[in-house]
């Protein structure tokens, strides 16, 4: 048999509608002659997410902001929180890169907590919402909470305030920078 030959059994055919046969092309092959992975199928969009895409920036909880109610906060890991208190702020990006966001909340609960929400959003039906959240307790009664909180007040000059928490969990990403300026100007480093 020539290498010709060989070459031409070697590659699939199908036969279209019109009872001409079509060769589909070699597969493709790395240096080291593994065959190269075909491109994933497209994800399935769920319409429900495709939703709340479509209303970026803007949030469901939007028109909570200020009103006091219960809250009910997702946690991946761990238990929901549920508090009374006040929504102070919440941020979005204006659009979803690549399918993907990151909602951002901060609400302060009726006995004086601030509670902060990072939910990371995706459209695509087989994936899920990933979610996280932190309470910061400006007065704890735990004995792990306060020597956590000594640990901190002795390594900084100042006490840890809910604002350093804020921005140890959501870090000084621009997401989070819009946040801070809904928050207020308390975010901003002062230069003299």
């Amino acid at each position: 048999m020539s290498s010709e030959h060989a070459e031409e059994i070697s590659q699939p055919q199908r036969e279209p509608q019109g009872g001409q046969v079509e060769r589909l092309p070699a597969r493709d092959e790395n240096r080291d002659g593994r065959a190269a992975q075909k491109a994933a199928a497209p994800k399935k969009v769920s319409e429900d997410k495709a939703k709340r895409q479509s209303r970026l920036p803007s949030l469901d909880d939007h028109e909570d902001i200020g009103a006091e109610k219960e809250h009910i906060v997702v946690r991946d890991g761990k238990p929901d929180l549920v508090f009374n208190g006040t929504l102070l702020a919440s941020a979005a990006p204006e659009v979803a890169i690549k399918g993907r966001w990151d909602e951002l909340r901060v609400y302060q609960t009726s006995f004086g907590k601030h509670v902060f929400s990072k939910m990371n959003r995706t459209i695509y039906a087989e994936e899920l919402d990933t979610c996280e959240a932190e309470v910061f307790d400006p007065d704890p009664k735990s004995a792990t909470a306060q020597l956590l909180r000594s640990a901190h007040d002795l390594t900084h000059s100042k006490p840890k305030t809910w604002k350093d928490a804020a921005v140890s969990f959501f870090g000084y990403e621009p997401l989070a920078k819009e946040l801070y300026r809904k928050l207020g100007d308390e975010f901003e480093e002062r230069v003299s």
